[in-house]
């Protein structure tokens, strides 16, 4: 059949005239080009990433020492830094997770000593880069040695009252339970001494409040002289409500303060389950902490002098109470 002059056009595939636009995306561009840190296959992107767990892993407090808060107050990791007090710490038997080690680092006799030391007790040795100790300490200066903590195992106050009851009460326990509570006080060396002074007179515990409270530090650790191994800690989600259980199992609450009912030699409940609540320096006991105790103690010094420091205090109060257990 003749095509009257007519050349047939073959069309091409594709969106026509009237299709509602459906290649209108393939026609959009696909937004700027995205930052080098948001590309997965990038070098930056895994550098954030890391950036991110270390940061997780220690949110914002200084390096050196210190416990860190994580959510709803929980102690999270943190970090010792530098070259003398890696090496202390390790001399005083802190737990550690790792020993983390600049590359190429220039060798001396406390990087030396930290690397016998860590490898005598079992702790891991990472080689690390700078970028990432930098990271790690948030700038800090480490001298190429950074060792880590793990965060201490605190112990129920309530609990722990009750299994140290139990045992006494069964014989298992010679003395009497014996502990220390700590109101408003936030120096880990404070708690450190205390610690060292529980464990040298027999004393069953360390009570510290979640909030607003010391922690046990890798500071408190070095001061405790490897005594926080022996004696527990335990916290109080709050202290006045654990005072009054105490009260209800049977153990009588002792307030230090230079204003007190009883002399400490004159103390007649020594022989009995007792726990010691101390205050901090400058302000003391608290007033509910006050109205809480079964009598105000206090340690007879010269009126030139203010307060006695928390620690040297309790470790006071603690000789009178084991020298009264002694002699029964």
């Amino acid at each position: 059949m003749a095509n009257n002059g007519r050349r047939s056009v073959k069309l091409k595939k594709g969106p026509s005239v009237g299709t509602g636009g459906h290649g209108r995306k393939a026609l959009e561009g696909k937004g700027p080009t995205p930052k080098a840190e948001d590309r997965p296959y990038h070098k930056a992107h895994k550098n954030k990433q890391l950036a991110e767990r270390s940061a997780a892993k220690r949110p914002g407090a200084p390096r050196s020492a210190g416990a860190r808060s994580g959510p709803k107050g929980r102690a999270t990791e943190e970090v010792v830094t530098g070259r003398n007090s890696v090496v202390e710490a390790l001399r005083a038997g802190i737990p550690a997770k790792a020993l983390h080690i600049a590359i190429r680092i220039e060798m001396d006799d406390r990087v030396k000593e930290s690397l016998k030391l860590a490898a005598e007790r079992g702790i891991p040795l990472l080689e690390t880069g700078k970028p990432e100790l930098d990271r790690m300490t948030d700038d800090a200066i480490h001298q190429g040695l950074v060792l880590q903590i793990p965060p201490y195992e605190y112990q129920d106050a309530y609990e722990l009252a009750e299994e140290t009851l139990e045992s006494w009460k069964r014989g298992h326990v010679a003395n009497a339970p014996l502990f220390v509570a700590l109101d408003g006080i936030t120096d880990p060396r404070n708690l450190g001494a205390i610690i060292r002074s529980v464990s040298a007179f027999s004393g069953h515990g360390v009570i510290v409040p979640e909030r607003r409270s010391v922690g046990v530090t890798a500071s408190a650790w070095k001061t405790s002289a490897g005594a926080a191994v022996r004696v527990p800690v335990a916290r109080a989600a709050n202290l006045n409500n654990t005072l009054k259980a105490f009260k209800n199992m049977g153990i009588y609450v002792l307030g230090l303060d230079g204003d007190g009912d009883v002399s400490l030699p004159n103390l007649a409940l020594a022989t009995e389950p007792v726990c010691i609540v101390v205050g901090s320096e400058g302000k003391g006991l608290s007033r509910l902490v006050r109205e809480n105790c079964d009598q105000i103690v206090s340690i007879p010094i010269d009126s030139a002098m203010e307060s006695l420091n928390a620690s040297m205090a309790v470790g006071i109060s603690l000789y009178e109470i084991s020298r009264q257990r002694a002699a029964k």
